[in-house]
């Protein structure tokens, strides 16, 4: 059997042309679109399909490629982001729990943690990682499980995902990691130490932003039964049509991420040098205060770049209004570059005070890099300014 390396893996996993004898020898999977499949035999279903939302082919498909890209022997896709990660708390946490979390996470997952699932008794304690000692201190008897994002939405933080995944496999602990901004091309966490990798596949994965939707990541066959149960029982799962979408995208992941990247960088020292930026995140920059651990654990350093202006909320405003390629909208990850606000649109549910202490300012300014020409878009840039 051939070994087959990611850009390979990305195109083929998981649509391997049926040859057998009444196989159609499709090269591309199709989209099974039956909500309910036929019996021969009363107590035995066809090909193990009997209802959609317990298993699909073209979702099958999908899982499969997903667990081959983070090395994995698992996948469950669900129906978004926020779905994958509310079936996996709810799969294996239970009332009294505690989960320890990076300060800085999306906005929407922390809504999920404070809002929703605080009222079905699970606790959350939020520490900046950076220092790993934090996560450590914030560990009680009622801990059961680490959250991470790295690096962080909106602020571009890291932490280091072997030292803590270790820290909590000495007590007992699952790590968590939401690999949604670097994509499994730039980052494996699950090699790195990490038990279970969240993705909203809506991003990078599918990378056209025509598509909502989320996976969850792992080997541990106990837990994986846990959570592949709650896919069916909750059922938040991802049409067929929304897989075929994501397989279709992820085929070009390896050669997007790279000019996502490419293009990012050079953005992003474009911002540096200019006189009404204050201050720019990006990994990919040497002065980047923890430059040296993205060199360690990851493989590139991604399309996402937030910086802040030298203003205020009106000049902000102004800003946002005079670009022309950019798109002022929420999400991230699609071939199109995206620009938003962080404190009025994707982290506007954490209360003010909270936002503030962790750098998500009124100056903020979140962006993901597409794959369009840099020049223009540094253009772009600097006809706004």
């Amino acid at each position: 059997m051939i070994t087959m390396r990611f850009a390979t893996k990305a195109i083929h996993v998981g649509e391997e042309p049926n040859l057998k004898p009444g196989g159609y020898g499709d090269v591309v999977v199709p989209i099974h679109l039956a909500s309910t499949f036929a019996r021969k035999k009363l107590d035995e279903p066809t090909a193990g399909y009997e209802y959609s939302r317990t298993g699909n082919v073209t979702r099958d498909a999908l899982e499969k490629r997903l667990a081959a890209l983070e090395g994995a022997q698992y996948a469950l896709a669900f129906a978004s982001g926020m779905a994958a990660e509310a079936t996996l708390l709810l799969s294996i946490l239970k009332q009294g729990d505690h989960v320890v979390a990076f300060d800085d996470l999306y906005g929407g997952t922390r809504r999920l943690f404070d809002s929703v699932l605080s009222k079905f008794g699970l606790r959350f304690t939020y520490v900046d990682a950076r220092d790993s000692t934090n996560v450590e201190r914030a560990i009680n008897e009622s801990t059961r499980l680490v959250w991470l994002e790295t690096p962080t939405n909106p602020m571009m933080r890291l932490c280091d995902i072997n030292e803590i995944s270790n820290i909590a496999r000495e007590k007992g602990l699952i790590t968590v990691v939401d690999n949604t901004f670097m994509s499994p091309y730039f980052q494996s966490p699950l090699d790195l130490g990490a038990d279970i990798v969240v993705h909203s596949t809506t991003k990078y994965l599918s990378g056209h932003s025509d598509v909502v939707g989320g996976a969850v990541v792992l080997s541990d066959t106990k837990t994986y039964d846990k959570i592949k149960f709650n896919q069916n029982a909750i059922g938040a799962v991802p049409s067929p049509f929304d897989c075929y979408l994501v397989l279709r995208g992820i085929k070009t992941l390896a050669v997007r991420m790279e000019r996502h990247a490419d293009n990012a960088l050079k953005i992003a020292e474009f911002l540096q040098s200019h006189d009404k930026v204050r201050r720019v995140h990006y990994p990919g920059l040497d002065d980047h205060p923890q430059h040296d651990l993205a060199m360690k654990q990851m493989k590139g350093f991604g399309g996402m770049i937030s910086f802040e202006l030298d203003g205020d909320l009106n000049y902000v405003k102004d800003f946002l209004s005079r670009l022309k390629i950019f798109i002022v909208a929420e999400s991230l990850g699609g071939v199109e570059s995206l620009i938003e606000h962080p404190a009025l649109m994707t982290h506007a549910s954490i209360p003010r005070k909270t936002r503030e202490s962790l750098g998500i300012t009124d100056s903020l300014i979140r962006v993901s890099v597409g794959i369009e020409d840099v020049d223009d878009l540094i253009e772009d840039l600097r006809n706004a300014f």
